[in-house]
């Protein structure tokens, strides 16, 4: 009886060991799976661990923002600053404003003494005119014959030594100045001393007398200076010259204080 059930104790014991053999075999697929769990789980980097070095190459290449050179010039416009606004210019110092008077004061000489020598100029010699203040006859002070001859006025200024209208402001007036010499003439210089502006027309005679207007409009000179009229060589000779003025749009006295007729005699 007891051999009967050592055999039958040790059946058991194999049938034991073999049933729990089974499930281990039956294991041993998954753990054929496991490495690549693992694989997907170590391509995951985690705030503790971080990646492997071969998982972390993997996203970088594919997640990487684009190198900053290349992102550079389009961004670079748009963090340009705007340009100053420019300063205002400076006031002019007192040296710059003394060299600019000495400027204007030479080229106003150089002005003059071109005009007085000019070749082709001539000053007048006799002068009548429409009126003159205090009714002054000859070469009695504000008469037409103040207007003869060369420029004796040096400062804007009313002046006996230069022709007046009778009253100021009046309107029409005339001054009519005679040349020595017949030129055909291609400009007129008259030189306003006072209430400078109003000269509105400036007319020749020919030989026979006939008037020819050569300039007309508005005179747009200023203080003590020159109304430069030129035009094309008249077809005529001419020795009077007669000035319109109309007083009353430059308020005040005007006075002229010569006339130069330019030409030559061919």
């Amino acid at each position: 009886m007891v051999a009967a059930s050592l055999v039958l104790a040790a059946i058991v014991s194999g049938c034991s060991k073999a049933d729990s053999a089974a499930p281990g075999a039956a294991a041993a697929p998954a753990a054929s799976v496991a490495p690549a769990a693992a694989n997907a789980a170590a391509a995951k980097p985690t705030p503790s661990t971080g990646a492997p070095a071969t998982a972390a190459a993997d996203v970088s290449a594919s997640t990487s923002p684009a190198p900053a050179a290349s992102v550079a010039p389009a961004s670079a416009p748009a963090s340009t600053p705007a340009a100053p606004a420019a300063a205002p210019a400076a006031p002019p110092t007192a040296a710059e404003r003394d060299a600019a008077r000495k400027k204007e004061q030479i080229e106003w000489a150089l002005k003059q003494d071109e005009i007085k020598n000019d070749p082709n100029g001539q000053w007048a010699k006799d002068a009548k005119a429409s009126s003159t203040f205090n009714d002054a006859k000859g070469t009695s002070s504000y008469s037409a014959n103040q207007a003869t001859g060369e420029p004796n006025v040096q400062v804007y200024s009313t002046t006996p030594q230069a022709w007046s209208a009778k009253t100021p402001d009046s309107g029409i007036e005339w001054l009519e100045l005679t040349y020595s010499k017949p030129v055909f003439a291609t400009a007129v210089r008259v030189r306003e001393s006072s209430g400078s502006g109003a000269v509105i027309k400036i007319e020749l005679f020919d030989e026979k007398g006939v008037g020819h207007t050569v300039w007309s409009g508005s005179d747009t000179t200023k203080e003590l200076n020159y109304l430069v009229a030129e035009f094309p060589k008249t077809a005529f000779k001419a020795t009077r010259v007669k000035l319109t003025l109309a007083t009353n749009i430059v308020s005040g006295w005007n006075q002229i204080d010569a006339v130069q007729l330019v030409g030559t005699d061919q």
